[in-house]
């Protein structure tokens, strides 16, 4: 058969080159825009389904996977089933159309999305599958759109070296968007507004996109015509698609590795992770920005792509050197930096520092990639299947580091897995393209680069202990403890450490969780003491969060106890709070009575139809990305209609590394949904520390004398023990610590921002307020509107003299 026959004429849609160039830069913008507008959508979407599906590792493992998912279909299917006839920038105009739609039908949807959800979760279904089901009905079509956006718009763009290079760049326009779309969501539209203004703001920016588009359709022409055809591709194509797959399995593997440990480092706020998200994503663009004005003057892209993939690995290793050895030892005293944009500004210098360079190869990457399968065939198909396989890896790798290497290996020998990754990816390059130009050296090359990297590999440091332990406060605190244990969990890394006056601590994603302080100890009890003592009949009792296991270990000690259930994210945090506070939580986790549920406690609540007589918290730091979820008042009232009769729900509120407006927030919200509330300090040797809010029922009362009866009998020797042994010597001085209630503090909470599911206030207050040290000035102002509660208190007139004594109430 003649070379001539083996060609077949095809109907194809073909774009007259002058008449498309002047557009390009256009198309650029549009990217640009629709970049900012997915970025936004993916922070919101995120927050909402957490809300609903709980934020364990799995539920978020399984809300990415279903995101990236979309992507990866819409790029590979699109080019497949939207005819080429059709105008690239009308479909690429619908396309736009479709996700803001989907986007708003996202937010309106969520109330119904949680009926349904909450409904399907008391059945046999699978948990994991319903989650999955959850997100594929919310997720799958707009993210199948962002999916088929690229390929779609590869169809304006031919498909020689200028034109794979234009493709590049869309590539580099849309992340430089995504960059800006999320420090817009981050730092300005859900800090100052609510996720349903800044989903109207992103489908305000698809509309402006898809008339743009539509314009530009209407203004350019795209004539059928008829052209031949090879009958396949470039030859040999699997080699590049493995290699870009393999790096995007890198590059979400080091963005999972990388983000938890600066965020150790630099306090896990909701600001840190958009910063991280960021640079990561400016390196992203610019790399790829630059890989596309390379591809234009390289005569080889294989070669280009594999040696990219060499020096990926020495850049992993930079960036662990760095984050291990380097931008923790800056000396930093967290306090004293009092403005958070100048904290800010610090955390992205170091940030830039350490991940950028890798960012930069792995941005580079994709257009290379694009280069070494171009061929005379549809642009968008080749733009799709390059950015299927870089999307699929990259679901890979975000997965397995998350939920399998770092729990199982570490993040030292996960890093090392990121350079070894990139090895293969450019030792897989290299061959092909020896193979390919007979290249008579390419053996050595192979193998001296097969040495260098494992070499590179075997250099990787490892993580400090005291990161892990003191995150941000390593330079102030690593020299007063000795680090007896470090473990690093699917969801959080802990550490056991003894302070230097002796003290046990646990530590959780680099801060301190719990210790066997007195004031620690102390607060634990109370969150477990008051409401028992204050029920007349505490049988049943659910704790947020094992901790140190101190609180739920308290309830052990109340006779009337029958059922202790605690719900835990991290597998790890029981079994080693046990091995180490033993005595102080009683042994908690082997007691017959003792349930833990490895769940999201919010999800738990959502889903479950059992109710308690005491609900409580075990200290969970409400600047931590997530934790404002357990603070908001959607939960609160979750809580209440999972309270028995007669019911009492505790709630943490801490003071220090805190400002008045956080603490104003929390301490509203929560009276909001308690009415008849109340506030118990906790301090130490310097004032003012922490708060226990309790929430009783409308008319609900604490008597005193009865208290005091119940604190004679036998059967509470051991309560009345525990009291002692963390300063409370009588029952008096427990209620001494009484600190105000919501009629008392009505004027001082005016105008304090309730902390909602839809705009999670609090966990952008608490970030801002992350290191200010006010707690004492705080409490004193909280103080100053204290009365003495004749509603609250009943008894003989003796005991409510002695309480009105210890209250200073004369």
């Amino acid at each position: 058969m003649s070379k001539k026959r083996a060609q077949t004429k095809v109907s194809v849609a073909t774009v007259h080159p002058p008449a498309v160039r002047p557009y390009h830069p256009a198309l650029l913008f549009l990217f640009v825009g629709s970049g900012c507008a997915a970025l936004i959508y993916e922070i919101v979407w995120y927050q909402l389904l957490q809300l609903v599906i709980g934020s364990t590792a799995v539920s978020l493992g399984v809300l990415l996977a279903t995101f990236m998912g979309g992507l990866c279909l819409g790029s590979l299917f699109a080019p497949r089933l939207i005819s080429r006839t059709t105008h690239p920038l009308r479909v690429y105009a619908l396309v736009e159309l479709g996700i803001g739609l989907c986007g708003l039908l996202t937010m309106a949807g969520i109330p119904f999305i949680d009926r349904v959800y909450v409904a399907g979760a008391g059945q046999a279904f699978p948990a994991m599958l319903w989650r999955a089901a959850i997100c594929a009905i919310c997720l799958l079509p707009p993210t199948v759109l962002m999916g088929a956006s690229l390929p779609v718009a590869a169809r304006w763009i031919e498909t020689a070296r200028e034109g794979v290079s234009w493709i590049g760049f869309l590539y580099g326009g849309n992340t430089a968007g995504a960059v800006f779309g999320c420090l817009l969501a981050g730092f300005y539209l859900l800090r100052v507004h609510d996720m349903a203004v800044a989903t109207y703001a992103a489908a305000a920016i698809n509309a402006v996109i898809a008339f743009v588009a539509y314009r530009l359709a209407t203004a350019t022409p795209y004539e059928t015509g008829e052209r031949l055809t090879p009958d396949s591709a470039v030859p040999n194509s699997w080699p590049v698609y493995l290699a870009i797959a393999l790096s995007g399995a890198c590059a979400l593997g080091g963005e999972v590795v990388w983000t938890r440990l600066l965020g150790l480092l630099f306090g896990a706020t909701v600001y840190t992770f958009s910063l991280i998200l960021a640079v990561f994503l400016v390196g992203i663009g610019v790399g790829s920005g630059a890989g596309s004005f390379v591809t234009r003057r390289i005569e080889h892209p294989r070669f280009a792509l594999g040696v990219c993939q060499v020096a990926l690995t020495g850049a992993i290793a930079w960036a662990a050197f760095s984050v291990a050895k380097w931008i923790p030892y800056w000396h930093l005293r967290p306090l004293a930096l009092k403005t958070p944009w100048y904290t800010f500004e610090t955390d992205l210098l170091r940030c830039v520092a350490a991940i950028l360079p890798p960012a930069l190869l792995w941005g580079a990457s994709f257009p290379m990639a694009l280069a070494a399968v171009a061929a005379d065939e549809d642009a968008g198909r080749m733009a799709g299947r390059v950015s299927a396989a870089n999307t699929a890896g990259a679901i890979v790798g975000a997965l397995v580091f998350s939920m399998v290497l770092i729990p199982w290996i570490g993040t030292r020998e996960s890093e090392r897995a990121l350079v070894a990754i990139s090895a293969a990816a450019g030792l897989l390059m290299l061959a092909s393209f020896s193979m390919a130009t007979r290249w008579r050296q390419g053996g050595v090359i192979l193998a001296g680069t097969a040495v260098a990297s494992g070499l590179v590999a075997w250099a990787v440091p490892a993580i400090p202990a005291e990161l892990i332990a003191y995150g941000r406060r390593i330079v102030t605190s690593a020299n007063r403890s000795q680090i007896l244990y470090v473990g690093e969990g699917v969801n959080s890394s802990i550490a056991i450490s003894v302070w230097d006056d002796g003290a046990v601590q646990f530590h959780v994603s680099g801060k301190v969780e719990a210790s066997t302080e007195p004031y620690d100890m102390r607060l634990q009890r109370m969150l477990a003491h008051l409401p028992a003592l204050f029920h007349r009949q505490p049988r049943s009792v659910l704790v947020v969060g094992f901790g140190a296991g101190v609180t739920a270990g308290t309830f052990t000690v109340h006779p009337e106890v029958q059922r202790i259930l605690i719900c835990e994210m991290e597998r790890l945090v029981p079994e080693i709070a046990t091995r180490y506070f033993r005595n102080e939580n009683r042994n908690v986790a082997n007691d017959p009575r003792t349930r833990i549920v490895y769940d999201d406690a919010r999800h738990y609540i959502l889903t479950s139809g059992e109710k308690f007589d005491i609900i409580t918290s075990d200290p969970i730091h409400p600047w931590v990305k997530g934790s404002a979820t357990l603070y908001s008042k959607e939960y609160f009232e979750m809580v209440k209609q999972h309270l028995n009769p007669g019911g009492i729900v505790t709630q943490w509120v801490p003071l220090y590394e805190s400002d008045t407006a956080t603490v104003k927030s929390e301490i509203a919200t929560f009276f909001d949904v308690f009415p008849n509330g109340s506030i118990w300090g906790n301090e130490n040797p310097s004032g003012g520390y922490d708060l226990v809010l309790l929430g009783m029922g409308e008319g609900d009362r604490i008597d005193v004398d009865e208290l005091a009866h119940r604190l004679s009998y036998g059967d509470y020797a051991e309560v009345a023990y525990s009291l002692y042994d963390v300063g409370f010597r009588s029952m008096t001085q427990l209620l001494g610590t009484y600190s105000g209630r919501a009629a008392d503090l009505k004027s001082w909470l005016a105008g304090a921002e309730i902390n909602r599911d839809r705009s999670l206030r609090l966990q952008y207050l608490a970030g801002l307020a992350l290191n200010h040290n006010e707690e004492q000035t705080i409490y004193e102002d909280i103080l100053t509107y204290r009365r003495f509660p004749d509603e609250l208190f009943s008894g003989s007139k003796e005991r409510l003299a002695a309480v009105k004594a210890a209250l200073g109430f004369q």
